[in-house]
């Protein structure tokens, strides 16, 4: 039984030099992409965590062979699309929502039928954004609730290309539809309201995609793709993942006396968007690029401790730090002044009910919080909080933030579920204590 965990005050501050573990989109991506690649493609720096060893199963259950080489390398033998077997069960996608959302592009063209299923949280994923667009290019599909909830089955079967008009920006919508573009008759183009990660885009260009991205002057994005046989994918490096360094950049900046350094971790400009954020708040961050010539720019990130000011985060930069917002919110606790957070419904919708999670934590240590449908004011309260009981709802994410609370409290804050941390950062609070004891590195 998980017993919850205490996080006690790093007093002397944070110290040290890190890396974190690969980046959880990628890890995802490099398995279902290297499924259906003309052979074998070797993934070094895969996050083998809860949600993507759902991911690997998913594609073993498929009839793709993946192999484990060492620590985080990994072969995935690809079959091509033809080469996919109708599973003998459901897949169980557990807790990962991202498999949830691109395994049906994938299989939307295989003439058998997939059935996905998931945890508590899963079940009340909002599917309809995939199935009808897969619906409407010619798979046949179900759901609950008049398919708009899991568990979904799709019976694949052949595909046209068709016009998609996303009503907001999703990476996960966007990298369902282009993957089912890959085997569809003629041209599929998706049209995204704004920028969102853009992995999938990066991953099917070095496979030989031929796939056209356009940044148009209304804000909007236009991705066009076209048919293929099998991807061309050989060998894909993963960097580590912005939005686990992000916890320990953030508590960096929030504890005194801090300096860290997180090296080898992704740089992707759709995913920096905290970062930038940040900055406006005042933040005492250093970012080097070591590498952007590769699909993913890498490069190590400093943060130091500094007193930060209040700034609003509005609709627009949503989906550039949508994994991040938590944390965005944790930081903003610390700002002098009022912060604002609109246009981020979407939280509510994810491993939990984000802003209602979020509004609850910071509550209980002691910070004003007024939540709205799809925001947040919060009122900042710079100092040591004293201490905090903090709900985790199952959330990796919501854990991580109470870990992170508790390094700059007096007394601790206690989390009730640390396993789910798991889900995206194996050895996290084992990282944190590095970081915590005087010249730890790691």
């Amino acid at each position: 039984m998980n017993q919850g965990h205490l996080f006690l005050p790093a007093s002397e501050g944070l110290r040290g030099t890190v890396e974190v573990p690969g980046d959880k989109s990628i890890s995802h991506r490099s398995i279902l992409f290297g499924a259906v690649s003309d052979g074998p493609v070797v993934v070094n720096g895969f996050l083998e965590s809860a949600d993507t060893l759902a991911t690997v199963d998913a594609v073993r259950a498929l009839g793709v062979s993946v192999e484990f080489v060492g620590s985080g390398h990994v072969v995935v033998h690809g079959v091509r699309w033809e080469g996919l077997r109708e599973p003998e069960d459901v897949i169980d996608v557990r807790n990962a929502g991202t498999l949830m959302r691109l395994l049906p592009g994938l299989v939307a063209a295989s003439p058998f039928l997939t059935v996905l299923r998931g945890d508590e949280s899963i079940r009340r994923r909002p599917m309809s954004r995939v199935l009808r667009p897969l619906e409407a290019m010619g798979a046949r599909v179900w759901g609950r609730k008049g398919n708009t909830l899991p568990p979904v089955g799709i019976m694949g079967g052949p595909l046209r290309g068709c016009e998609h008009h996303l009503a907001v920006a999703s990476a996960q919508v966007k990298s369902c539809l282009l993957l089912a573009g890959l085997r569809a008759s003629g041209t599929t183009l998706v049209v995204e309201p704004g920028v969102s990660r853009d992995h999938t885009e990066r991953l099917l260009l070095s496979g030989g995609a031929r796939l056209q991205r356009t940044a148009e002057p209304d804000g909007s994005v236009h991705i066009t793709v076209e048919p293929m046989e099998a991807l061309g994918l050989r060998e894909i490096m993963v960097p580590g993942d912005l939005s686990s360094a992000a916890f320990l950049i953030v508590a960096a900046l929030i504890v005194p006396g801090s300096a860290i350094t997180v090296q080898k971790v992704g740089l992707n400009p759709t995913r920096t968007g905290l970062l930038a954020v940040l900055d406006r708040m005042g933040a005492r961050l250093a970012v080097s690029v070591y590498d952007d010539a590769a699909p993913e720019p890498t490069g190590s990130i400093q943060a130091e401790y500094r007193s930060l000011s209040a700034t609003d985060v509005t609709p627009e930069e949503v989906p550039l730090l949508i994994d991040e917002l938590p944390l965005w919110a944790l930081a903003a606790a610390q700002a002098s002044g009022t912060s604002r957070l609109r246009g981020a419904a979407e939280l509510r919708v994810k491993e939990s009910d984000r802003l209602a999670a979020v509004t609850e934590a910071l509550r209980a240590l002691g910070v004003t919080v007024t939540e709205y449908d799809d925001g947040l004011d919060i009122v900042g309260r710079p100092g040591v909080w004293t201490g905090a009981a903090i709900r985790a709802r199952g959330d990796h994410r919501v854990a991580m933030l109470g870990a992170t609370a508790g390094l700059a409290s007096s007394e601790g804050v206690h989390v009730d579920d640390v396993e789910c941390i798991d889900v995206s950062f194996p050895g996290f609070a084992d990282t944190m204590e590095v970081l915590s004891s005087p010249g730890g590195d790691r």
